[in-house]
């Protein structure tokens, strides 16, 4: 695979996560307890030897950089590969911040132009399935493609919210709608491209010369610009595979981890799933602990109830309380007498004594964001600390770093949102 550049498109804010992507860039996010959404990205790279690999990134970077570092936990710091962090910055003429996933890569040309590469992988940074792509590109390479797009069958019902293709019998892209009210194909683009090298950048240049005539988007433009009059296939992904860019994706992709007949093996020896950060202490299960269908992640405390939920490392889940259908992530702490139900919680939150987050009215969509957080799910963001006995309803919003503006409030009814009144420097962090 020395002859494939990968790049990986990591720059949205992704606002449809809410607050757990308001501080950071969406791929950043935290998945499967231990993880971050990106692993999964570069940990496929990984698995198809693929050494040459540049993320492009604009939103809030910093944790995201920290994270990747020089590519080392997917095997990426070899001496024949490389891992590169690209973000836009002022200062050239043809340089400003990203204005559409084509825009991105065109904007880093040079990259490509300056490669020995034969084909350009382009990936998207926010998706969760394991795979190699070998197979992809094998294909890519055998129908002599111009274009290769991965494409993934949903039941038709669903099919309207996605880029919908149309294949002939040999594979072939005949035909392409963009969230068609009535779709003609189960097939949907999963943004995941092949191109030739050649076809890549003449493909660019033609959509950068259009200016405001063209959003600057592979799926949007380019695609359906091209199948016509160039050899564009749908590769057919058989396997699990999730866009996690919404609360009630995100959390379902979740759900879908847990209990004995997952879909998605986190522990498959051949296609592995890698992540950075140093190594921590087992888990500590104690004796009033009671655990169903859960993933605990190392270094959690658990001395009270855990059922179908994902318990990230450093997690406290004190004697009497209860945490359901919920992601917990980093260090959090809920307190006896607590209960999680139907929940998210972001890094670091502290659930008082007494407090019961998911509760009320499933039916109420947030009055704030009704399009994103509507499926009875309640977020509480980064450093929140509920006070003992709050009462918080679902399709609650709660703001990072909140703390007294919940002070003198007994509840938080379903579908309320609370902000802080000034965010805290060290959010930011």
């Amino acid at each position: 695979m020395n002859d494939v550049l990968a790049m990986i498109l990591a720059g949205g804010q992704g606002d449809r996560l809410s607050v757990l992507s308001e501080q950071r860039a969406k791929p950043a996010v935290v998945f499967g307890g231990q993880y971050r959404i990106i692993d999964f990205a570069l940990s496929n790279c990984g698995n198809s030897a693929i050494t040459k690999v540049a993320v492009l990134t604009q939103y809030r970077p910093r944790s995201l950089v920290n994270h990747i570092g020089a590519g080392r936990p997917w095997g990426l710091d070899t001496l024949d590969g490389s891992i590169q962090i690209l973000q836009p910055y002022l200062g050239r003429a043809d340089m400003d911040w990203y204005s559409g996933t084509a825009d991105a890569v065109y904007q880093n040309l040079y990259l490509i132009e300056e490669s020995r590469c034969e084909d350009i992988l382009i990936l998207a940074g926010d998706h969760i399935y394991l795979t190699s792509y070998r197979n992809m590109l094998s294909y890519h390479r055998s129908t002599s493609a111009d274009a290769t797009v991965a494409v993934y069958s949903v039941p038709r019902a669903e099919a309207h919210r996605f880029g919908v293709l149309d294949l002939d019998p040999k594979g072939r892209v005949v035909d392409f709608q963009e969230k068609p009210t009535e779709p003609r194909s189960p097939w949907i683009s999963m943004g995941i491209y092949v191109f030739k090298k050649d076809v890549l950048v003449e493909q660019l240049r033609a959509d950068a010369d259009m200016g405001d005539a063209s959003s600057h988007d592979f799926g949007r433009d380019i695609i359906p610009r091209m199948y016509s009059d160039h050899r564009v296939f749908g590769y057919q992904y058989q396997s699990y595979w999730r866009d996690v860019g919404t609360i009630e994706s995100y959390w379902g992709s979740h759900m879908e981890l847990l209990g004995a007949n997952s879909p998605l093996n986190l522990e498959d020896p051949e296609l592995k799933l890698r992540t950075a950060g140093a190594i921590m202490p087992p888990a500590r299960v104690g004796s009033s602990a009671h655990i169903e269908d859960s993933l605990i992640s190392p270094a959690a405390q658990i001395d009270g109830t855990a059922i179908r939920s994902v318990i990230s490392p450093g997690v406290i889940i004190e004697k009497g309380a209860e945490v359901r259908d919920s992601i917990i992530q980093h260090r959090c702490v809920i307190r006896a007498g607590a209960v999680v139900d139907r929940s998210i919680l972001d890094k670091e939150v502290v659930v008082g004594r007494g407090v019961r987050v998911g509760t009320g009215d499933s039916g109420i969509p947030n009055t704030e964001r009704p399009d994103i957080v509507n499926a009875g799910i309640s977020i509480i963001g980064k450093r929140v600390t509920l006070p003992p006995g709050l009462q918080v309803g679902r399709n609650v919003i709660v703001g990072p770093g909140v703390h007294e503006e919940l002070l003198d409030r007994e509840t938080l009814e379903s579908g309320a949102s609370v902000h802080p009144t000034q965010m805290p420097l060290h959010l930011f962090v």
